[in-house]
């Protein structure tokens, strides 16, 4: 139930984020905070922590104190950069010596194996693209934050008063962060999927067959992992 909330919200918060950039109304940019802070606290509220339950009414309060002050639109801006490091973070963590890198541990996972009945190649190949997916989501952020930064009107120079050599429009910029992250990121997941199913033949049916049993790991395995 709160993994469904959690989607709701996402999905929610990125159409009012879009929104709310594509034509610069803040009272959307606040229903896209008050979503996202929402989203982030749900799980420790379900969970019943006290410091959630305490904590929540002071982040809707700053939401609406950013809105009240004109600043509705800065943490829309923001959110794309520090949500695409926070996952590159989690991939490139899992590279410290001592630890399994992720895509090893999905594809572990995945098919139901002990980590010492893998094969070498098979190591080496989920560390280099535990690598690779890092590298790709550090580019992205950059992106993202050279987007935010050139936005204009209300990107983070425009802010600050200071002229962009070069400009996008809220739109564009939203489009980039709010959509085209998602496309780029999907791209990049079909891409590596018909790579590893030319390398490494006879592993799944198909695509749809490899989503199936991504999914069938279920959202406490998705949540774990990725803590």
């Amino acid at each position: 139930m709160v993994f469904l909330l959690q989607l709701l919200l996402a999905l929610g918060y990125t159409v009012l984020a879009h929104l709310a950039s594509a034509w610069q109304q803040p009272g959307y940019a606040l229903a896209a905070m008050l979503a996202l802070a929402v989203l982030l606290w749900a799980e420790p509220l379900h969970a019943r922590r006290g410091w959630a339950w305490l904590s929540l009414p002071l982040a809707l309060a700053a939401c609406w104190l950013l809105y009240r002050q004109g600043y509705a639109m800065l943490p829309l801006l923001l959110v794309p950069v520090a949500f695409v490091l926070l996952v590159a973070w989690v991939f490139g963590r899992s590279l410290r010596p001592g630890r399994i890198p992720l895509i090893t541990r999905i594809m572990v996972a995945v098919e139901g194996k002990p980590l010492d009945a893998v094969e070498p190649v098979l190591l080496r190949y989920t560390r280099g693209l535990t690598a690779a997916w890092t590298s790709v989501l550090v580019v992205l952020a950059s992106l993202n934050l050279l987007l935010a930064l050139i936005a204009s009107p209300g990107g983070l120079l425009a802010m600050l008063g200071v002229d962009a050599p070069f400009t996008v429009t809220p739109e564009q910029w939203s489009l980039a962060a709010n959509l085209l992250n998602w496309g780029l990121v999907g791209g990049f997941f079909l891409g590596e999927y018909l790579v590893r199913a030319r390398r490494f033949p006879g592993r799944y049916r198909s695509f749809a067959d490899f989503l199936r049993k991504l999914a069938g790991l279920g959202p406490v395995f998705w949540r774990d992992v990725l803590r």
